[in-house]
């Protein structure tokens, strides 16, 4: 397994002295946050891009994933408004295409939540509206979107890795797998182990985003700050044969000294991974 950080960590500053900070931790990948002041897509030109592939290259980082600011804000893939869907869409789209920029051929989406009056039923229908059309897109540029599922604060479609993995199933869409979000997991009250197994069984592609909580809300924390108990989950995980990132992905209240938090994080998933018994790349 390889360790990985999400640049949203570092909101404060620029993508670029983002990726020498991270490398300058020790870590061997980083996430791509798709929003300002990173790399939202319209400020993404030939230059920009190819300062901040310099970067990576520089600094021998690989990027492990690409996540399009959404959330509720700029986007939301399922709102009964045709006009925010196909704004969302298209989005995304070029969300996917900045990846690519980037040399990332994975993309999170959010499924978002339904507004007032809509409903379950017409909200699905909205959601997978709009992934078919992202995954027809994203097949042609050989591109793995990753749903990730939420909690009742974020999404009321696609809350629980069992809702991500009978959307995919149901849809029977080819090139989407999970990510999974220990928080989200833990907000859920979700086994992590048995969501592992469940996407095993499933042959589902999984990315794996690594935070804490007290298990009643997401506070997106250092892991070993809150309640999880990530020993079993990750020796699971590595029995899977899992050889990819974990990311970690902290929230908006470490970004005010994002070094403290990316050092303490590493040290912390360094630490659980030895106790798991797991050996590190």
């Amino acid at each position: 397994m390889k360790l990985s950080v999400s640049t949203k960590l570092y909101f404060n500053y620029t993508l670029e002295e983002t990726i020498n900070r991270v490398a300058a931790h020790g870590y061997p990948g980083i996430e791509i946050w798709g929003g300002r002041p990173h790399a939202y897509y319209r400020d993404m030109d030939d230059e920009s891009i190819s300062v901040v592939k310099r970067a990576l290259g520089k600094n021998g980082l690989e990027v492990s994933g690409f996540i399009p600011a959404q959330f509720g804000y700029p986007t939301s893939l399922c709102s009964p408004l045709q006009s925010i869907r196909k704004d969302s869409i298209e989005y995304i789209k070029n969300s996917i295409d900045t990846s690519l920029s980037l040399g990332c051929k994975k993309v999170s989406l959010c499924p978002g939540r339904t507004l007032y009056g809509q409903g379950y039923t017409k909200g699905m229908q909205d959601l997978i509206s709009s992934l078919d059309q992202l995954v027809e897109y994203s097949l042609k540029k050989g591109v793995l979107l990753l749903l990730e599922p939420a909690h009742m604060y974020e999404s009321d479609l696609v809350l629980t890795i069992e809702d991500g993995v009978r959307l995919i199933r149901e849809q029977k869409y080819p090139n989407m797998g999970i990510a999974l979000d220990t928080g989200h997991c833990h907000v859920n009250k979700e086994s992590l182990t048995d969501s592992l197994l469940i996407m095993n069984s499933n042959n589902i592609p999984v990315h794996i985003h690594l935070d804490d909580n007290n298990g009643l809300s997401d506070q997106h924390k250092i892991p070993g700050e809150g309640t999880i108990n990530f020993i079993p989950f990750l020796q699971v995980l590595n029995k899977s044969g899992y050889d990819g990132f974990l990311t970690v992905e902290l929230g908006f209240d470490y970004t005010a000294d994002p070094d403290a938090a990316a050092y303490k994080s590493k040290k912390a998933v360094l630490a659980l991974l030895d106790e798991a018994g797991i050996e590190v790349v």
